[in-house]
């Protein structure tokens, strides 16, 4: 794999020891953790996780805790998976802190320590993860060009307290501070579920206040949608890279607009190095970041760009970049099948 020539050459004096439950089964047995369910962004990620595992020749099985549910009910997930044996542990974190004592309890017993798309605070758990502020400052910074650096827009975040959401904000803020005639109208924690988001696009095109464009936190064409069933007229609208969202980019006469990249399969990456540093390959830092790419329609060589990315085989809410060089090993076929190893 590509991802092997991104090693330090230090990672040859690791070692981590097989536990009894990867001994028993001649592989790694690997624990998943999520805490969102009913997203496309999540769904994607879980069956990027599971596609990878399968072509892992190391991996025996995934066990899978993925439902909604909070820190609390996350850290019970966790350790019931430190309770199982696994190897490693990859997980979305609910809270950068909240899961501490479970992921120290997890590497004081030797299981490899793995956070997708948003970081922790364990003292060495790696973190895979979009690089989450510049997605944010990407898409603002377009918005605010796009509206002629004056006016005021529509701020649909994710889940407070997320540290994902954090860098986001981060970000948003950064673009913000460089256009200082941008106001945020409207601000509203979306939870990252469609219909809520939806929701809250049409209570608040309902109060009949004026705005000039939407930066969204991926939930992005059902607010599409929300424009064109209630009439509304249309205003620039970023989001990410989702297959909906990247459709109407193309087909939504009136929509100017722009994706930006967030791959769910970074959850298939968090699988990838996970087995790396059980193997005793561990990158030369304990964080890896993806950097995003934006996508907008306002130009002729941005939308060559979104047709060459558009995927119809694709749930609109799945994210249209389904693999990452480099790291995922799978075809399309396998993550839409979304089978893992036993």
């Amino acid at each position: 794999m590509n991802r092997r020539l991104m090693m330090g050459a230090a990672a040859a004096a690791l070692t981590v020891a097989m536990t009894p439950a990867a001994m028993a089964q001649e592989g790694y047995v690997i624990g998943v953790s999520n805490t969102v369910q009913g997203n496309g962004w999540r769904e994607e990620m879980i069956c990027a996780m599971r596609a990878q595992a399968l072509v892992e020749e190391d991996v025996a099985s995934l066990i899978v805790a993925h439902r909604n549910t909070d820190s609390a009910g996350q850290l019970e997930d966790l350790n019931n998976l430190i309770e199982a044996g696994v190897d490693a542990i990859v997980l979305n974190p609910s809270n950068p802190d909240a899961l501490n004592s479970a992921l120290e309890a997890a590497m004081e017993a030797g299981i490899v320590v793995v956070a997708v798309d948003a970081g922790v605070t364990a003292e060495g758990a790696y973190i895979l993860s979009n690089n989450q502020e510049e997605y944010a400052y990407l898409g603002a910074k377009w918005l605010f060009e796009q509206i002629g650096g004056s006016g005021d827009v529509v701020y649909m975040r994710g889940i407070a307290g997320v540290s994902a959401d954090t860098d986001r904000d981060n970000g948003f803020k950064r673009a913000l501070a460089e256009y200082p005639d941008v106001t945020v109208v409207h601000e509203v924690f979306t939870g990252w579920q469609q219909d809520q988001g939806k929701q809250q696009m049409f209570d608040f095109l309902a109060t009949g206040i004026p705005f000039d464009g939407v930066w969204t936190s991926g939930i992005d064409n059902v607010i599409v949608d929300a424009f064109v069933e209630s009439g509304a007229p249309l205003v620039p609208i970023v989001g990410a890279d989702n297959a909906g969202f990247v459709e109407d980019l193309l087909t939504v006469e009136g929509l100017q607009g722009a994706a930006v990249t967030n791959p769910g399969s970074v959850g298939g990456a968090g699988i990838a190095l996970a087995v790396d540093i059980l193997n005793g390959n561990p990158p030369d830092s304990t964080t890896v970041l993806v950097d995003p790419v934006l996508w907008e329609n306002a130009t002729d060589a941005g939308r060559a760009m979104i047709e060459a990315a558009q995927n119809p085989n694709l749930d609109p809410e799945w994210p249209v970049s389904v693999t990452i060089p480099g790291w995922t090993d799978y075809s399309m076929e396998q993550i839409i099948a979304c089978d893992g190893p036993a």
